[in-house]
C-alpha cells in the first residue's frame, strides 16, 4: 500500500487545484502555499468541501484523513479520528468545531468525547445528535464540562440520556460558566431532570439558548411549565427556549404568559406540538400587548383555530411592535382567521414572517396572501406558501421555508446555505449553529 501511495504521489494529484489567481495564498492552499495532494475518499471529500466553502485546508486534518483512508482500504470497519490539539503535528489553526451527528458513537465513544473536552482547549462547537449515547455517556460528557471553559454550543439531541443523564447536565450547569447553548431535545428527560434544569437556570447567567423538547412526562399537572415559568421570571439572560411536546394545555401556556409579563430577555419561544387552544391565545395575546422582547413565536401543531388567530391578529395590528415571526402551521385555522392575520401585516411594519401551511385555505385566504406577496409586504422567503393561478383562481402551494426546517437534517445542495428554511435561528441568532 505504501508503494501505491508513493506512485500516486509521483503521478500527481487526481484532483488538480483551481486555476491560479492573483491571490498569493488562496484559501484552498496549505499553510506553505502549495496545493494539497488528494488521494483517498475522505481526503477528497474534505478537499472538495474546503474548496466549496472557500476555507483554508488544514494540513493536519488532511494527514489524519489520509491515515483513515489507508485503514479503510485495509478493511477496517470502524473509524477513529485523532485530532488532539496538543499533537506536535497540529498547525496553528486548531479544530474549533466537531459535527459527528447520526453515527454510532455510543457510550464508548462518549468516553473519548469527554476526554476531548478535557484536553482540547479550542473546541467551541460539538454536535453529537442521534449517536446512541445513553445515561452513562451523558454522565461522562456532563462531568467533562465541569472544568471545560471553551465549549459554547453542545447538541445532544436524540441521545437517550434519560432522567439520570439529565440530572448530571443540571449539576454541570451549576459549575460551567462558558456553555451558551445546550440542546437536550428528544433525550427522554424525566420530570425530575426538567425541574432540576429549570431550577439551575434561575441562577445560571451564561446559557442563552436551551432545548428541552419531548421529555417523558407522566400525569396531567403540567409541572414542567410551572417550573420553567418560574425560571423565566428569575432568569434575565435566556434568549431562546424550546418546549416542543411538553403536553402544554391552556393552563400551562397561562403559566408561561404570567412569566413573560416580567421577563425581558426571551426573544424566541417554541411551544409547538402541544395542546394549546383558542383559550390559551387570550392569555398570549394579552401578554404580547406589553411584552417588547419576544421576536419569534412558534405555535405550530396546536389547535388555536379561527378565534385564537383573531386574538393574535388584533394584538399584532394595534399593540405589539416587537414580534417579527409567527408560525401557526397546522392549527385548524380557516379562512376567517388566516385573513385576519394577513390584515395585521398591513398595519404592523415589524411583523415580517408568517407560516400558515397545514390550515384550511379558502379563496379569500389565497387572494389575501397573494396580494401581500405581490405588493412586497410579505417577502417570498418569509412565508411557507407561494401563490399560483389556475383557470383564473388563485391557490397557494407549499414552499420549504420555516422557522427551523433543518433542525433534524440539512440538505447537501445550495438550499442549506440560505436562511429562509431556518428563519427563527436567523432572526434570533444564538451562536452560528442551529
Amino acid at each position: 500500500m505504501c508503494g501505491s501511495r508513493k506512485e500516486a504521489a509521483r503521478a500527481g494529484p487526481r484532483f488538480p487545484p483551481p486555476a491560479p489567481t492573483t491571490t498569493p495564498n488562496p484559501s484552498w492552499a496549505l499553510a506553505d502555499g502549495s496545493a494539497p495532494e488528494v488521494i483517498g475518499h475522505l481526503q477528497e471529500n474534505y478537499y472538495n468541501l474546503c474548496m466549496e466553502k472557500s476555507q483554508k485546508i488544514n494540513s493536519f486534518i488532511l494527514h489524519i484523513l489520509q491515515e483513515v483512508d489507508e485503514e479503510i482500504e485495509k478493511g477496517s470497519e470502524g473509524i477513529t479520528l485523532n485530532i488532539a490539539g496538543n499533537s506536535r503535528l497540529m498547525p496553528e489553526e486548531k479544530v474549533t468545531g466537531l459535527d459527528v451527528r447520526y453515527n454510532f458513537v455510543s457510550d464508548v465513544g462518549a468516553y473519548y468525547a469527554a476526554r476531548l473536552l478535557q484536553k482540547q482547549h479550542n473546541l467551541v462547537y460539538l454536535n453529537l445528535m442521534f449517536n446512541d449515547i445513553g445515561p452513562e455517556g451523558g454522565e461522562l460528557i456532563a462531568k467533562a464540562l465541569h472544568k471545560n471553559t471553551t465549549l459554547k454550543y453542545l447538541r445532544m439531541t436524540g441521545n437517550k440520556i434519560e432522567n439520570k443523564g439529565g440530572m448530571f447536565f443540571a449539576a454541570m450547569l451549576q459549575i460551567n460558566s462558558s456553555l451558551e447553548k445546550l440542546d437536550l431535545g428528544d433525550c427522554d428527560l424525566g420530570m425530575q431532570s426538567v425541574i432540576a434544569l429549570a431550577t439551575v437556570l434561575t441562577q445560571n447567567q451564561t446559557i442563552k439558548g436551551i432545548n428541552l423538547n419531548r421529555p417523558i412526562l407522566y400525569g396531567e399537572q403540567e409541572e414542567s411549565t410551572v417550573h420553567l415559568g418560574h425560571m423565566l421570571k428569575e432568569n434575565h439572560c435566556l434568549v431562546e427556549l424550546h418546549m416542543c411536546k411538553h403536553n402544554i394545555k391552556n393552563c400551562g401556556i397561562k403559566q408561561l404568559c404570567d412569566a413573560l409579563y416580567l421577563n425581558r430577555s426571551l426573544r424566541y419561544l417554541d411551544v409547538s406540538c402541544n395542546k394549546i387552544t383558542r383559550d390559551g391565545m387570550v392569555c398570549l395575546a394579552d401578554v404580547l400587548k406589553s411584552n417588547t422582547t419576544l421576536e419569534v413565536l412558534d405555535l405550530s401543531f396546536n389547535r388555536i383555530e379561527n378565534a385564537g388567530a383573531k386574538y393574535l391578529s388584533e394584538t399584532l395590528a394595534s399593540h405589539n411592535r416587537s414580534l417579527r415571526a409567527l408560525s401557526v402551521v397546522s392549527n385548524n385555522i380557516e379562512g376567517e382567521g388566516l385573513v385576519a392575520l394577513s390584515e395585521s401585516m398591513k398595519t404592523n411594519p415589524t411583523f415580517s414572517n408568517v407560516y400558515i401551511w397545514g390550515n384550511k385555505f379558502d379563496e379569500a385566504t389565497c387572494v389575501a396572501y397573494s396580494d401581500l406577496i405581490q405588493m412586497d409586504r410579505l417577502k417570498p422567503d418569509n412565508t411557507d406558501v407561494e401563490p399560483f393561478m389556475v383557470d383564473g383562481h388563485v391557490y397557494l402551494a407549499e414552499v420549504s421555508n420555516g422557522l427551523k426546517k433543518h433542525y433534524y437534517w440539512r440538505p447537501t445542495y445550495e438550499e442549506a446555505c440560505t436562511n429562509s428554511p431556518n428563519a427563527g435561528f436567523t432572526l434570533v441568532p444564538v451562536g452560528e449553529h442551529l
